[in-house]
């Protein structure tokens, strides 16, 4: 059957609103809140509405906006990443739901071996896909190299290795720390610490390096020692910040991964801090969750980047000979109820 064509006006009635107000809503135009922009932007997807500049656009790209065939992509990802990929997997689905494609999660079992890893690809029809998502958190560096040498095209959902050959889309932690160090500094804090693990991931090692370089812009130290970077076997990093804690008695502590966060803001009311009162707390969270408080934080664009990397997968089929990009998405910065003024 022929495809319904979706009007200015039927997304009109469907909200309640003039086609004015939902033309200025795609447009990007000011003039309305923005939870009715979003819910314009929303049902424009569900329809599979497209402004004149969209269609321009993937015109230029050379992507059919109705296309003929229905292509399934997979998204790679394993144990370590679930707790984000429920919301890459929600962008992934809902940009390529407009197009009519498919987005598969394959989890990766914990036991893969190099040597496994050529017929556990057949079993799962890894071959057959027309293009490939790779989520962060991989593991062994052997499992990265041979995901990134797949002979079909790939988009890494993380900060890409030197020297790849692959197209990547990720939210920006960089950004995000800085935004967060910068955010305390306004408020007054000078004894700022950093709780996360500074070495095991390219993104965690990121975070660090955006701290320590945050901090020495506005004039203050950060030596390593001072600050809860390392993660040894035997889960004893929470003994180790609470020591570090009570010597430094910092009145701001930022927590730089999503699991984390929770863990380290009920200890330090075991410490007897009282937030934001005594500390001020900052979370690097995926989203905000029932277990805390309303925090302050980055927002990270996970979904955002799942959507987006749908489209640089339909660009990159489309132009295969092009050079490869890096596409960060960067948040802004939600003041909870976890800071105040010094």
């Amino acid at each position: 059957m022929p495809r319904k064509r979706i009007t200015l006006q039927h997304l009109a009635d469907e909200l309640g609103l003039t086609i004015q107000t939902v033309s200025k809503a795609l447009r990007g135009l000011p003039g309305m809140s923005e939870e009715t922009r979003s819910e314009v932007v929303r049902l424009a997807r569900k329809l599979g509405y497209l402004t004149k500049d969209q269609k321009q656009s993937l015109s230029l790209e050379r992507i059919s906006p109705y296309p003929l065939m229905q292509r399934r992509f997979v998204l790679i990802q394993n144990e370590q990443s679930l707790n984000f990929n429920r919301l890459l997997l929600q962008g992934l689905h809902e940009r390529f739901m407009e197009f009519g494609h498919l987005v598969q999660p394959l989890l990766v079992p914990p036991g893969l071996t190099p040597r496994r890893f050529e017929a556990w690809a057949e079993e799962q029809g890894l071959d057959y896909a027309e293009g490939v998502f790779i989520a962060p958190r991989m593991g062994g560096d052997w499992l990265e190299r041979k995901l990134l040498a797949l002979p079909m095209p790939r988009i890494m959902l993380n900060f890409p290795p030197p020297e790849s050959r692959v197209d990547s889309v990720i939210w920006d932690v960089y950004e995000a720390m800085y935004q967060a160090v910068r955010h305390l500094i306004r408020l007054g804090h000078r004894r700022i610490m950093y709780v996360g693990d500074a070495e095991s991931q390219r993104g965690f090692v990121l975070r660090w390096q955006a701290f320590a370089e945050a901090m020495k812009e506005a004039g203050l130290a950060a030596p390593p020692e001072e600050h809860c970077l390392r993660r040894e076997a035997g889960g004893g990093w929470l003994g180790d910040f609470a020591e570090l804690y009570r010597r430094a008695q910092p009145t701001a502590v930022i927590c730089g991964i999503d699991e984390e966060a929770a863990p380290v803001y009920f200890r330090l009311r075991e410490l007897g801090a009282a937030v934001p009162q005594t500390c001020s707390f900052v979370a690097l969270l995926n989203e905000q969750t029932e277990q805390l408080p309303l925090c302050t934080r980055p927002q990270l664009l996970i979904r955002e980047a799942g959507y987006r990397a749908a489209d640089r997968m339909l660009w990159r089929l489309a132009n295969p000979q092009l050079p490869y990009e890096h596409i960060r998405l960067r948040g802004e910065l939600f003041v909870g109820r976890t800071t105040q003024k010094l």
